[in-house]
């Protein structure tokens, strides 16, 4: 775990990590069964899962993660459907940011070379994405990665690099194509 928490190798399919995601799939899917616009527990059941949970913050689900203790929202922040957050590293999102349907926060890396990834190391690198950021939906944000604030993230792009703040970017990969403001 320390290793994995350092950004280092580590063995991905050690049993503890496997049933802090067995915990992780279980809430997700109490969630998701839950009405979340009605039901008090909804909420519970989202903060038991997820790191952080600032005000008013809002996921749509159905959703995936893989430990939810590394996921981070700020307040006023509003998911759409389908998230995927691959929190083996910390995912922080800010405040007031909106994310499209369908979104994948991809935190882990694996070696190049074959035999590494056979004897099933695995690194991650965190992702940081700042206040009243925009990804639209199918959005891809890779491995270490940061968005800066208030920049806007088209649909469908795959974020492999960090993005100032107060800039669109869009395309695979992402490219910066105007300031805001």
């Amino acid at each position: 775990m320390e290793r994995m928490r350092a950004g280092d190798l580590y063995i991905a399919d050690d049993p503890e990590f496997w049933r802090l995601h067995q915990r992780a799939v279980k809430l997700a899917d109490d969630y998701r069964k839950a009405d979340v616009a009605a039901d008090p527990n909804a909420r519970e059941i989202l903060e038991e899962l997820v790191g952080s949970l600032g005000k008013d913050a809002h996921i749509n689900p159905p959703f995936v993660v893989d430990y939810g203790a590394n996921l981070h929202l700020g307040d006023r922040t509003f998911i759409n459907f389908n998230l995927t957050a691959l929190d083996v590293a910390a995912i922080t999102i800010g405040e007031d940011c909106l994310l499209g349907p369908n979104v994948q926060l991809l935190t882990p890396t694996h070696p190049i070379d074959p035999q590494p990834r056979r004897d099933k190391l695995e690194a991650a690198e965190p992702i940081t994405i700042g206040d009243n950021v925009w990804l639209g939906g199918g959005v891809i944000v890779c491995p270490g990665v940061s968005i800066g604030d208030n920049s806007v993230i088209g649909a469908g792009s795959v974020v492999t690099k960090d993005i100032p703040a107060n800039v669109v970017a869009v395309g695979n990969p992402a490219r910066v194509i105007r300031s805001i403001g």
